[in-house]
């Protein structure tokens, strides 16, 4: 494995915890390019979208005494937001780059993964208002890619997301639960899409 610098691992530690890698993440503009940037790269390039956020969080989750999780969140009609997630207590916690205003930090207090995952529901929608989170993944330790390189790999790192797309995911509604499903109204459609970044 091919390790950070010292000045990278200092700058990952000073994050110190989840609420610090988030306030990161959250400095950060959202960029839009079909891109897998490594930790190393979003420190570079300062900038990240979903899945190099939640890798990035991973690794600096790693540097500040948690293993680097990430977990899958799987839609219909809309694209997966990946999210890196932490466990303080009994509670479970996420941290996330997004587009969306509501699908970022969630603090420490979910029971179970299945709640957590939950608490994206009413933030996770298309531009047709449909709310479209479906499934979730188990936990991904980013450790199993070590030999890869992922935290440091100048090349792009698709291998974590192909990885997720192969694994199984867990349903969150049933049939009869998705077919009671109505669009969100305006108002939160506006809440949520604000400061969206949109292709030119």
């Amino acid at each position: 494995m091919e390790s950070l610098s010292p000045s990278e691992i200092r700058f990952l530690k000073s994050l110190k915890n989840p609420h610090g890698i988030q306030k990161f993440l959250d400095s950060l503009p959202y960029h839009l390019a079909d891109t897998s940037f490594s930790p190393r790269k979003v420190i570079e390039n300062q900038t990240a979208h979903c899945l190099e956020g939640a890798i990035f969080a991973a690794a600096a989750l790693r540097y500040n005494g948690h293993p680097p999780l990430i977990v899958d969140l799987e839609a219909v009609n809309d694209t997966d937001h990946v999210i890196a997630v932490f466990k303080q207590g009994d509670g479970w916690g996420a941290i996330a780059s997004s587009n969306y205003a509501g699908c970022r930090f969630r603090a420490p207090i979910y029971r179970t993964l299945r709640e957590l995952a939950l608490s994206y529901f009413n933030d996770y929608f298309n531009k047709r208002k449909e709310l479209t989170l479906r499934n979730f993944s188990r936990p991904v330790d980013l450790s199993r890619f070590d030999k890869m390189n992922w935290m440091t790999s100048e090349e792009d790192i698709w291998f974590v997301a192909e990885h997720l797309l192969e694994i199984p995911h867990t349903k969150l509604l049933t049939k009869q639960m998705e077919r009671n499903l109505t669009r969100i109204d305006d108002r939160s459609f506006k809440a949520g899409t604000y400061g969206l970044r949109k292709k030119k």
